[in-house]
């Protein structure tokens, strides 16, 4: 028997997926708003860096962005009225909600917990490594990546 995944790739239909404007709202939208948080971060630190690309935080919030543009493809395109949209709109707030919260929160206790490693060194202990700092958003962040995704969502659906 064939494995489900392996069989819904060999399906034709599985590829239709990257033709459709609803996946290019969310990943440009990702990429767009990446593009933007490496510009900002090499305007601070005068260098490209190009692991803004996948990173975590930082301004704007590329998950806001490929949420809401998700969304909001979804709503341009089947109305903003309709199940698909709402269920749509639901994930991008719990995504966004999370972002600003639960991971922002998680990047504090990091902060406190490499302060602790820190003072750890230098007893002489030697911990392996640092927590990742920059995993949530600012309101600020996921706000300007929210308006980076219905912005690339509407030029999408306006010119697809």
């Amino acid at each position: 028997m064939l494995n489900p995944v392996f069989a819904a790739i060999e399906h034709w239909e599985f590829w239709d997926i990257f033709a459709s404007k609803w996946f290019w709202c969310g990943l440009g939208g990702w990429i767009v708003a990446s593009l933007i948080k490496m510009v900002i971060a090499a305007f601070k630190t005068h260098e490209f860096d190009f692991v803004y690309l996948v990173s975590t935080g930082g301004m704007p919030s590329s998950h806001s962005a490929t949420v809401a543009g998700i969304a909001f493809g979804i709503g341009y395109t089947e109305g903003f009225d309709t199940p698909l949209a709402t269920l749509a709109v639901a994930f991008a707030v719990i995504t966004m909600l999370d972002a600003a919260t639960v991971r922002r929160a998680a990047g504090e206790h990091a902060k406190v917990l490499n302060a602790i490693v820190h003072d750890i060194k230098e007893l002489k202990f030697k911990p392996k490594e640092r927590f990742r700092e920059l995993l949530g958003h600012t309101r600020k962040e996921v706000l300007w990546g929210m308006v980076v995704g219905i912005a690339w969502a509407t030029l999408v659906c306006h010119l697809w």
